[in-house]
């Protein structure tokens, strides 16, 4: 199992909770990173959302592909997952952009690919926010226009939403023959999409059973049309670690109760844009990316006994959420991770 951690852009991934004490800053972003560098982390997610989905849309937020560049020049181990959203960008201008962070991290920058979800903020910001199924089709164009520069010396492309002629990007980028590409979805067109083109799967926090089923899902669906397997399979989850259950119970209850609703603006729109596989609910949405269904929540011998079902259903990264980031992830590193490993091998020694 690796590990990793979604970056706090958002100033926290409680919706019920005002102030996490984790501010939306780049300092803080750094301090984080940083840190979880020496702890044996291994992967930080930037989400890109250019309105604040946790904390409302008036609260401040950090974009992503400028963070994602400045991270990469004072990190040196981390893999830099940052999302990108074709609804807002210019497959060709994207490609440049991610060879040359590329450059910048020594071939640690890799891409999650998000087909976009929320109408309001792509009105605000000059998003062509159309269909489910018109957003997979630009996608997979985006994903085409992205690997033929990446891999060709020069490269046209003549689409339905794309256009370019005899382009030349120079330098390549450090991974060959692209960075890694993530992605997520649960849609039938979703999968088409990730099936033809992604390299890994991404996915929201589920119950072991739900995310087994997917990734023997995808597996499946990898094989049929003959490609590679899948190098990874992520998921989401979010932790509350205490020395008791009851504390962490406590906590759970202290983060659910709903307060203010003024960090579910962006509910409406997943909910209803989206085609989800689980019906989401209100305790769901306390937190980001369905964190809590994986329930990480007790101790860490509780919780590295998830952890070990998880991997046995095939998850080989967490993608980390938890409040406030920067105590909560040494907390993790130092009581979980060691915990999951003496498991592991006392199931291995039996």
């Amino acid at each position: 199992m690796k590990y990793g951690f979604w970056l706090p852009i958002f100033g926290g991934w409680l919706r019920n909770v005002e102030d996490e004490n984790m501010p939306p800053t780049f300092d803080y972003a750094k301090k984080v990173i940083q840190h979880a560098e020496t702890w044996g982390y291994d992967t930080t997610l930037i989400a890109e959302l250019y309105l604040n989905d946790i904390k409302g849309i008036e609260a401040d937020s950090i974009e992503a592909w400028t963070t994602a560049a400045a991270l990469a020049a004072v990190t040196e181990k981390m893999e830099i997952m940052t999302a990108v959203r074709p609804v807002f960008h210019n497959p060709a201008v994207t490609a440049k952009m991610a060879a040359n962070i590329d450059q910048i991290s020594n071939g640690r920058f890799t891409l999650n690919v998000v087909s976009g979800w929320w109408e309001e903020e792509a009105k605000q910001y000059g998003g062509e926010f159309t269909e489910h199924n018109d957003r997979y089709d630009r996608t997979s164009e985006f994903l085409e226009v992205l690997k033929g520069l990446w891999t060709e010396e020069t490269f046209s492309y003549d689409g339905k939403f794309y256009n370019i002629k005899n382009t030349n990007l120079s330098p390549k980028p450090v991974q060959r023959p692209n960075p890694i590409l993530y992605a997520g979805g649960e849609s039938e067109k979703g999968k088409q999409v990730i099936t033809a083109y992604c390299d890994a799967y991404v996915m929201h926090g589920g119950t072991v059973e739900e995310v087994r089923n997917k990734i023997e899902d995808m597996k499946r669906r990898r094989k049929k049309a003959e490609k590679e397997a899948l190098q990874s399979f992520s998921m989401a989850a979010y932790v509350i670690c205490r020395d008791t259950e009851e504390e962490a119970q406590e906590e759970l209850h202290r983060i659910t109760t709903v307060k203010d609703a003024a960090g579910y603006a962006g509910m409406k729109d997943f909910t209803t844009k989206s085609e989800l596989e689980q019906q989401l609910k209100l305790q769901d949405y306390s937190v980001s990316n369905r964190g809590l269904r994986p329930n990480l929540v007790g101790t860490p011998e509780q919780i590295a006994k998830r952890i070990l079902a998880y991997e046995a259903a095939g998850v080989d990264q967490l993608l980390l959420q938890c409040s406030p980031q920067l105590e909560e992830l040494e907390r993790f590193a130092k009581q979980v991770m060691p915990k999951v490993e003496e498991l592991r091998n006392s199931l291995t020694n039996i």
